[in-house]
């Protein structure tokens, strides 16, 4: 017989025991208590519960068939039947008897299977396959670095890439960044830029100046030299009309070439059209062509050489059925011909070393897909003309300005001491942990066996396994550490992987939302509990909202207002969470002590001060974290100053709970003149060292912004969480199992409230108008969608009976998914999308979502073992540790201070 035969048979001949034992099946253990925070960073399981082998996206635990009987059904129902009805029959039919049978084989087999693919597909062994993965992908990149992409990152900005949307071009493996007349002016200041050509690098031109001064008009000579000066930048664009490869061209490059003073820095040139129309396309025009190319290829690299950028524009194609009589003879087959000319003698103008001279070839490729569009057949329409003229700008502003956005051409950043610091640590703790494996390994081998001299009997060691130390537990956790920080640094800060620009189409945002939405609804579980906004369900809500932002994020939806706007409830509600938790906990439980407050504070700020010193970002780059944190020590500071007061105290005097109200209300207050009064919240978060928390790029605007988008969001969960517990404690809620949270009649009316004011607030988001004015009504009306979509969760008893498994167990992780996303999924501080797979973007979203979401898990996990180390229960031995927490980041101030 069979494995999966015994295994088959063995299960049915005890279905009724394992189920009975299953822990989902004895709901009366189950042990009641108060909602924790959104993230409750106390609220994490630890290494070693089953959650560690539990298969990534599916629990292991035995589920109930559908054919089985509750063990523990409600008292008012009846005795389950002892057989499954899986078809109706006549007494005594034998098809009844098989269909039983073959049913109930069927479910038992399937649940079989169900348990031997979950043994394999474990959340350990997914992220071996994601380091496997990791390790493969890194090593094709490298090669392709060495042999195909070199060292310059501006080759494929000026040969390669192809249409995202009609006006959307993406560079092949970076990023493009669309410069602003400030930014290109502040690139360009002191320089002087030259283009010399015919009428296609005429238009050219007026598409590069038109980025420094968009009022310029195309007028006057068309046939003649144009010059543009921006007296306050100090900046010169000249047009050069020389529209033939001749020796007058030559010379013009020789005056250049010796120029004493304002040479130009930039060059840009092209011409062809002209030889073919004037000379009928011959074929001794392209020898004549091909000669004075040779001539001048020197003088192009004499000037290349001398610390200046020049192009050579290669030929766009033309549309031959709109050419004109006169231009006929221009020819796609002889444009390609000059163009082969032109490429073979400048790439091949030195022969001992690399032309300088860059074939800018991009124009030809955007030119393919748009000269359908063209009036005359021959020039451009504006559209490439302008995404030409903005390949130029990245390709010579991108290593000045550094965008984060604008990845091509930009050199990797040299590490700073912070970062080699940082490198120097976790090599060094792996190399400590590899020594001392190496030396356990050793010894156990040689105690592997313990031999019985007189019997001659082998026998193993008596001594069972010790457990983890905290020395070893904090070397292994480093050394995952160490990894994982090198896999965040290769991806956004080192040249080795791809990033392209996002693009948003509606198909991009709402096909994945319904593909986890199916997939949400598809894997769902009863509740341990039928609390209100209890713990199963709190996990699935922090974990649809955060899949929706991740999508959000990736298909770069923020473009479209009403998404956005919806967006912004669902981060509103995080804080609402919150608030909600953080109150309750404090309300319920009176601890107020330090240890609860650096555990919060440890398993919030761990990861993103880690990726601070890794990735050298301020602390305020990764706004949510601050942002929670900040709130955190609000509700606490509200709760534990002086009067201290607790639901335990408020129950022996109701006079208590108007004190709470008063406190409330005194932060309203607070709230609300800090939002009104821009300078006084500068002022106060402008304070050292209170400003190395909350300044971006010199100033604590971003801050100043994020605070006020969701300033009511905590409050208001506040304020939900106390009304709730006050219902709860005077018994005017039905939280039993299946029962309506209120009566019927009253459950009904807030239904249908709830359902129009969250249709309501759909409704205006979506005619939203003005992002501005729209971010001005959301921190007064976002609570409306919010309480709407509690209660339409909460009311009905079945909604509250059964949640997502799928949406919970990315909500148990939701901290390290939108902190991970930055550098490990997104790319270019999110900017951007990381490419591990070039050329299918389906399989590379797939295939860097699953590392990306196995790292998040991992770092979950790492988390908590550091936070059993770093923040111990004794009182003594957590001061100890909180100074030398304090010291360290004292000393990392003050590197930061000094490195900038």
């Amino acid at each position: 017989m069979s494995h999966l035969d015994q295994n088959l048979n063995s299960t049915v001949s005890s279905d009724h025991t394992t189920l009975k034992d299953s822990p989902l099946s004895d709901e009366s253990k189950t042990e009641t208590k108060p909602p924790f925070p959104a993230w409750d960073p106390t609220h994490k399981r630890r290494r070693g519960d089953p959650e560690e082998e539990q298969p990534l996206l599916q629990d292991t635990t035995e589920q109930p068939s559908s054919f089985l009987a509750d063990p523990s059904p409600h008292p008012s129902s009846p005795s389950p039947p002892s057989q499954p009805q899986c078809c109706p029959s006549a007494p005594g039919s034998s098809i009844a008897r098989c269909c039983h049978g073959g049913a109930k084989m069927a479910a038992l087999a399937y649940n079989l299977g169900k348990r031997e693919i979950n043994q394999h597909f474990t959340v350990r062994n997914a992220k071996v396959l994601a380091l496997g993965a990791v390790l493969l992908l890194s090593i094709c990149h490298a090669v392709s670095w060495g042999y195909s992409r070199g060292d310059d990152t501006c080759q494929y900005l000026i040969s390669s890439g192809r249409f995202l949307g009609e006006d959307v071009w993406q560079p092949f493996s970076c990023m493009m960044h669309k410069y602003k007349t400030s930014e290109a002016k502040s690139c360009l200041a002191d320089h002087r830029v030259t283009f010399v050509g015919d009428s296609r690098i005429r238009q050219l031109f007026y598409a590069f100046v038109k980025i420094l001064n968009p009022n310029v008009k195309e007028e006057g000579n068309k046939h003649a030299n144009i010059p543009f000066e921006d007296k306050a930048a100090a900046l010169k664009v000249d047009f050069l009309w020389y529209p033939e490869v001749n020796g007058s061209m030559k010379q013009c490059f020789q005056a250049l070439s010796e120029l004493s003073t304002s040479k130009p820095q930039m060059i840009i040139a092209g011409a062809a059209t002209w030889s073919i129309k004037i000379n009928n396309g011959s074929s001794e025009t392209l020898m004549q062509y091909k000669a004075n190319m040779t001539e001048m290829a020197p003088v192009l690299e004499k000037l290349a050489n001398v610390n200046n950028d020049v192009y050579w524009i290669l030929q766009d194609p033309v549309h031959e059925q709109l050419l004109s009589e006169n231009r006929k003879m221009i020819t796609n087959d002889r444009i390609d011909a000059y163009n082969e000319v032109a490429s073979g003698i400048l790439n091949g103008s030195n022969r001992n070393l690399k032309s300088k001279i860059k074939i800018f070839s991009v124009s030809k490729l955007i030119s393919e897909e748009t000269i359908s569009e063209s009036l005359d057949g021959l020039h451009l329409p504006e559209s490439s003309r302008d995404i030409s003229a903005m390949v130029l700008m990245n390709a010579y502003c991108n290593k000045i300005m550094k965008p984060i956005d604008g990845s091509c051409c930009q050199p990797i950043p040299p590490l700073t001491v912070i970062q080699k610091l940082a490198a120097c640590f976790f090599i060094l703790s792996i190399v400590v942990y590899l020594s001392l494996a190496i030396i356990q390994r050793n010894r156990h081998r040689k105690n592997k066996l313990i031999t019985d001299i007189e019997s001659g009997e082998e026998k193993k060691p008596a001594t069972a396994t010790p457990a983890a130390s905290s020395l070893e537990t904090l070397l292994v956790s480093s050394c995952k550490l160490g990894i994982i920080m090198a896999y965040f640094y290769f991806c956004d800060r080192a040249n080795l992987f791809m990033k392209e620009n996002k693009f948003y189409t509606h198909s991009s945002f709402f096909i994945p939302i319904i593909y986890i939405l199916v997939l949400g609804v598809f894997y769902n579980e009863n509740t341990k509990e039928t609390k209100l906004l209890n713990r199963e369900q709190t996990d699935e809500w922090k974990g649809w909202m955060q899949l929706v932002i991740l999508i959000y994020h990736v298909s770069g939806a923020s473009s479209f207002l009403p998404v956005y706007m919806h967006i912004r409830v669902l981060v509103a509600a995080y804080l609402f969470q919150t608030g909600y938790g953080h109150f309750s906990y404090f309300w319920l439980k009176g601890d107020f002590g330090i240890y609860r407050v650096a555990q919060v504070l440890f398993r919030l700020n761990f990861l993103v001060v880690i990726l601070c010193i890794v990735m050298d970002r301020p602390y305020q780059f990764y706004y949510f974290v601050p942002l929670v944190s900040f709130w955190f020590m609000v509700i606490y500071g509200s709760l534990a100053m002086w009067p201290q007061i607790i639901q335990k105290k408020a129950n022996g005097n109701y006079l208590w709970n108007f004190g709470l109200i008063l406190k409330l209300m005194f932060l309203l207050l607070c709230l609300c003149f800090l939002s009104y009064s821009q300078g006084s919240f500068e002022k106060i978060f402008s304070l050292w060292p209170i400003s190395k928390l909350f300044e971006l790029n010199g100033n604590v605007y971003e801050w100043w912004f994020r605070w006020k988008l969701d300033r009511y969001a905590v409050f208001h969960g506040m304020l939900f969480a106390f009304i709730y517990l006050a219902l709860q404690k005077h018994q005017m809620l039905f939280e039993g199992k299946g029962e309506p949270l209120f009566s019927n009649k009253v459950s009904n009316v807030l239904m249908f409230f709830s359902v129009v004011s969250f249709l309501t607030y759909s409704i205006w988001a979506s005619s939203c108008k003005n992002k501005t004015e729209c971010n001005e009504m959301h921190p007064s009306v976002s609570a409306v969608q919010i309480l709407a979509f509690i209660l339409i969760r909460n009311i009905p008893g079945y909604a509250r009976s059964v949640y997502s498994s799928f949406f919970a167990w990315f909500g148990r992780i939701s901290l390290e998914l939108f902190i991970c996303q930055y550098h490990i999924w997104l790319a270019a501080d999110t900017k951007g999308i990381l490419v591990l797979i070039p050329g299918n973007p389906m399989l590379n979203i797939i295939v860097s979502t699953f590392i990306f979401v196995c790292v998040a898990h991992e770092i979950s996990h790492i988390t908590n073992d550091l936070a059993q180390i770093a923040v111990p229960k004794e009182n003594a031995a957590l001061l100890k540790r909180l100074l030398c927490i304090a010291g360290f980041l004292f000393v990392l101030l003050l590197l930061s201070a000094v490195q900038h």
